[in-house]
């Protein structure tokens, strides 16, 4: 048998040390939904429409900024 402790975290395989901007995205997350869903109300699939757009706001977000001038 092995002598290594398999309870002994890796140095540097941490979950907390590689960020936390998790709670940021989650944060993003539900303000679109909330935003998406107050504009597309009505049926399911406007629903799942908003959920979709949630799911890729950053990408509107990219794509907004780079188009200013």
């Amino acid at each position: 048998m092995s002598d290594t402790n398999v309870n002994t975290p890796r140095s540097g395989s941490s979950a907390a040390s590689k960020g936390g901007a998790g709670g940021i995205w989650l944060l993003g997350f539900i303000g679109a939904l909330c935003y998406y869903l107050h504009t597309h109300s009505g049926t399911f699939w406007l629903v799942l429409l908003a959920f979709m757009k949630a799911v890729v706001w950053p990408a509107f977000v990219v794509y907004h900024v780079l188009t200013l001038k």
